[in-house]
């Protein structure tokens, strides 16, 4: 798969290019009236620029084939990248966000009117809806089928990252315009110092909760219940697995799973399986002659099974793989 394939991509693609405009406009616009808002909207900006390009620095890095160091391949490694952009929503966007609106409150400044500010505002609330729209599209096209709220639980960490930071972006713009007005029509600049405020909480949600989402993708988060379930009972279904013992799960990357279990075989369905391609008859002729012919007859036979076990686990992991693609390493262990 291209990187221009990957899930992910044209809303991280989208949202960076629209997210460089917008930062240059609003550090013109921060500069010429001296607002506070308009300066976090524009600090705001240039830190979904920075993320976003970690975003596609880690959906890069995630194509990379396994090799001996890494013989699960680079999956995750999208999610360390959505990580660390979600600590610099936090960190960067948020932080210094706080910091400016709380320096504004203690020391107040005058800020000169400017229409060009909401001008800026403008344009930035048409970038930023059209990649907010462009993520949202992405959801539909990958989970037709679901509702929003499946939707957001089932999204990869870089679409979801832009449409959160898309969806604070419009917010942010509405509460910069607000609050610049507010501060312009009564001539208290802690409207503005609000404004900023407001952007900063905004903004830390954002990051905790994609702090959280990429957080329980690396600890080895598990496949979803229910593709749990159905591949229990293809597992259960199996006439020579008497029962699954111990099941478990791990994401390798977006929708890339990794299936460890533990199972008990039946003996009676093995043996049943063997006798069908092998002369009983013959070999209970030869054991009849002496001790040392049974013999050969019992290693003939326990020879058989594990080849037969082995040829077993082989069929269901076919199986497995058919049914779920997105299962890449399966191991089947013998209770």
């Amino acid at each position: 798969m291209s990187l221009a394939q990957t899930q992910g991509y044209l809303p991280v693609v989208t949202a960076l290019a629209g997210n460089v405009i917008v930062t240059v406009i609003k550090a013109f616009a921060a500069a010429a009236s001296g607002s506070s808002a308009m300066l976090s909207e524009a600090v705001h900006s240039f830190a979904d620029t920075m993320n976003q390009l970690l975003l596609l620095i880690g959906l890069r890095r995630s194509l990379k084939t396994a090799d001996e160091e890494h013989e699960y391949g680079y999956g995750n490694d999208r999610f360390v990248f959505a990580l660390i952009s979600a600590c610099g929503i936090f960190f960067v966007g948020s932080g210094v966000t706080a910091f400016h609106g709380l320096e504004v409150l203690r020391h107040p400044e005058t800020i000169a009117f400017s229409p060009w500010a909401f001008v800026v505002l403008g344009v930035s609330l048409v970038l930023e809806s059209y990649a907010f729209v462009t993520a949202a599209r992405e959801l539909v096209r990958v989970h037709p089928d679901l509702s929003w709220r499946e939707r957001v639980e089932a999204a990869d960490s870089s679409t979801l990252a832009v449409l959160l930071e898309d969806s604070v972006a419009v917010l942010g713009v509405l509460i910069a315009a607000a609050s610049i007005a507010l501060t312009y029509a009564t001539g208290n600049s802690a409207w503005d110092a609000f404004g900023s405020l407001g952007i900063a909480f905004l903004l830390a949600l954002v990051a905790v909760t994609l702090i959280l989402r990429n957080r329980s993708y690396l600890l080895g988060r598990a496949m979803p219940e229910e593709m749990r379930e159905d591949v229990i009972a293809l597992l259960n279904a199996e006439p020579a697995i008497e029962q699954v013992v111990d099941f478990k799960s791990t994401v390798l990357g977006l929708g890339v799973y990794r299936v460890k279990c533990d199972v008990e075989f039946n003996g009676a369905a093995l043996a049943r399986q063997m006798f069908k391609n092998w002369s009983v008859e013959e070999q209970f002729e030869e054991a009849h002659i002496d001790v040392e012919s049974f013999k050969r007859a019992m290693v003939v036979a326990v020879d058989r099974v594990p080849r037969l076990i082995g040829h077993t686990i082989d069929d269901v992991e076919r199986r497995l793989r058919e049914k779920f693609p997105s299962i890449r390493h399966i191991d089947i262990e013998i209770n």
